[in-house]
């Protein structure tokens, strides 16, 4: 290539190197040819700082005045064994209710959502009424949402009204999520910029007929992962049903540590949120990289 440097050529706007071309004195090929060398003495690098800050803080901990009784107290190994069976059978309370959670807060958020999104002052009163319902349940605790629904609409005696608790807790859920939900759907519609749907009417789509195939499937992938980690919340609060008295994961490792005088149990249910949600945090790492791969046209900077 004329006027370049020699050995060097370029296709697309990528330099390339000839391995067999001499460099200038001076020049650093590992550093030219992608830094092999230093990017290997990094791992290293980093795998060793790594064992050594955890080394460190496990002598730390276990050498302190209070470890034994810590270890007999959190990580008695008898009463693990015998908790974690019993735990790992009611934690499928626990999946029956963020599962059929996740599926009605799909769909009542994306309701307030495209309410709190329709233009004119004709759908003033539906924006209001998402605006309200989105800042109410997000500004209540959870707890208190299924507190009060729990125990409160059983006490109600109205015919033909649920009385369970998981019932509730359910519905307690879904409103409270729904509002978290709902502002991430609407963050992706307002993302779409307003020529795709003015794209979509000039072909004659109507404006629902818009939102639905035009703007709709692209704000959905947008924020696939934020909705993604919603619902690993949604997973871990469906421990707060046990204040309603309902027998899942949380409700069972309570009544074994009250019997046994211990904590154990708790770090058994620990471990169980933690088997189903770091694989689900780690693929929710994976699109937001793919998603920024997508968005840089493919290259990695």
């Amino acid at each position: 290539m004329a006027g370049g440097v020699p050995g060097v050529g370029s296709s697309r706007g990528v330099p390339r190197l000839d391995p067999e071309q001499p460099l200038p004195p001076g020049s650093n090929r590992s550093r030219i040819l992608g830094g092999g060398e230093s990017g290997s003495r990094s791992v290293w690098v980093a795998v060793a700082s790594t064992v050594i800050f955890f080394g460190l803080a496990v002598v730390l901990i276990v050498s302190s005045p209070g470890w034994p009784e810590i270890k007999s107290t959190f990580f008695n190994g008898r009463i693990f064994s015998e908790s974690f069976p019993k735990i790992v059978r009611q934690f499928s309370t626990n999946i029956f209710i963020f599962i059929v959670a996740e599926i009605f807060v799909l769909i009542v958020a994306l309701f307030f959502a495209v309410l709190r999104s329709l233009p004119g002052p004709v759908f003033a009163p539906l924006r209001i009424l998402a605006i309200a319902y989105t800042d109410v349940f997000r500004g209540i605790p959870t707890i208190l949402v299924i507190s009060l629904l729990g125990f409160g609409m059983p006490a109600l005696q109205l015919q033909g009204l649920p009385k369970s608790e998981v019932f509730w807790a359910i519905v307690a859920l879904v409103l409270v999520y729904s509002a978290y939900v709902a502002e991430v759907y609407r963050a992706g519609i307002e993302s779409v910029h307003p020529s795709q749907t003015a794209a979509a009417r000039s072909l004659g789509l109507s404006r629902m007929q818009s939102m639905r195939h035009v703007v709709l499937p692209q704000a959905v992938r947008r924020v696939m992962p934020p909705l993604l980690n919603d619902f690993i919340g949604l997973q871990k609060d469906s421990a707060l049903v046990a204040f309603l008295g309902v027998v899942e994961g949380l409700q069972t490792a309570n009544i074994i540590s009250a019997a046994e005088f211990n904590y154990t149990p708790f770090v058994s249910l620990a471990l169980v949120y933690l088997v189903i949600t770091i694989p689900q945090t780690r693929f929710v790492d994976w699109l937001i990289a793919r998603d920024r791969r997508q968005r840089q046209g493919g290259t990695t900077l």
